[in-house]
């Protein structure tokens, strides 16, 4: 209220939570002080304000961490929360992460299979340095289309979803899996549980990898699994790299097992020992079978925008005494 001393610290924790004080605070409808830091530079900053906190926006924060007694919301500005140490917060603390990612990450998907069948990059590449190079209008490399081929979703979800409507409208046929039994939804041909991986990857054409990593899905995607799949078949990953088994890929890829592989998420990332490793300790970059990307497939501002839009309103809900969104653990 107008006059009334603000109470509610919101701490941003992490270089790129740092970064939306402003945008936070043109956004929220609802009282806090906000404050910032990067835990890793400045232990001392997170040490002093974390146990204030009634609100801590961040991920992966390293031990060991203060008490934090008046935490009531870890609000996560991203999906993925395998890092999370549970033990470090507070009982009654509610831990939420965001998506809005599903619809940017889908048009990579989307956009990985029309490249797969048309190779468009190349064909232009190859026409700006040889021209007609001496063949007519309809002489010209012929390619694939995506009609009638089949994507096969692994963890048929959020994601999931937002691929099979695009699909869809591309007239290819869409299969899933995922973990719960339920009626097969009207965007897909057959829905399974994962007892059924092993006919989805016999069935499709692409396997869209999109399910979360855990100890059930932690090299899911085997030598196996892979050797079950269509000479062709193409592998694209933007769930996490250890849900497919980085020995068994490199070698079907290698070895023309499979077609190919479009691979977003890796096994191998920047660190403070390492700032610029290979994302994988075996040679894909070397592969001309393997189109490799910067684990960015949803990395849109739109979606950035979205994302932050949606953590003003889960401050909201906590300060109006709301149950927030989201929810994936109560401590």
């Amino acid at each position: 209220m107008e006059g009334e001393r603000v109470t509610r610290l919101l701490l941003l924790a992490g270089k790129q939570s740092m970064k939306k004080a402003d945008f936070l605070a043109g956004r929220l409808e609802t009282d806090w002080r906000i404050e910032a830091c990067d835990p890793a530079a400045d232990r001392a900053a997170f040490e002093r304000l974390a146990p204030e906190a009634e609100a801590i926006v961040g991920g992966y924060i390293a031990r060991p961490w203060p008490a934090t007694p008046r935490l009531k919301l870890y609000q996560i500005p991203f999906t993925g929360h395998d890092f999370l140490e549970p033990e470090v917060l507070p009982a009654g603390c509610r831990v939420c992460n965001t998506y809005e990612h599903e619809t940017s990450i889908a048009e990579y998907i989307l956009l990985a299979m029309l490249e797969w069948e048309i190779g468009l990059s190349k064909t232009a590449a190859r026409f700006r340095e040889r021209s007609w190079d001496g063949k007519g209008p309809a002489e010209g490399p012929v390619h694939g289309e995506v009609r009638g081929k089949t994507v096969g979703i692994v963890g048929y979800g959020h994601i999931g979803r937002e691929v099979a409507i695009r699909a869809r409208a591309f007239g290819m046929n869409v299969i899933g899996i995922g973990r719960r039994e339920q009626p097969t939804p009207d965007l897909l041909d057959w829905y399974g549980t994962t007892m059924e991986i092993d006919r989805l990857m016999a069935e499709a054409d692409y396997v869209v990898v999109a399910c979360p990593l855990n100890e059930a899905t932690r090299g899911l995607l085997d030598a196996d699994r892979l050797g079950a799949m269509k000479p062709t078949g193409v592998v694209i990953n933007v769930g996490r790299g250890a849900i497919i088994d980085e020995d068994a890929i490199y070698d079907a890829l290698k070895n023309g097992r499979i077609g190919g592989a479009v691979i977003d998420v890796w096994w191998r990332y920047p660190g403070r020992d390492e700032p610029n490793p290979r994302p994988s300790r075996h040679p894909l970059h070397e592969l001309d079978n393997v189109i490799m990307t910067p684990h960015n497939s949803g990395w849109t501002q739109e979606q950035i925008d979205r994302r932050w839009v949606f953590v003003a309103s889960n401050l909201d809900r906590i300060a109006r005494g709301e149950p927030p969104e989201n929810v994936v653990m109560t401590i």
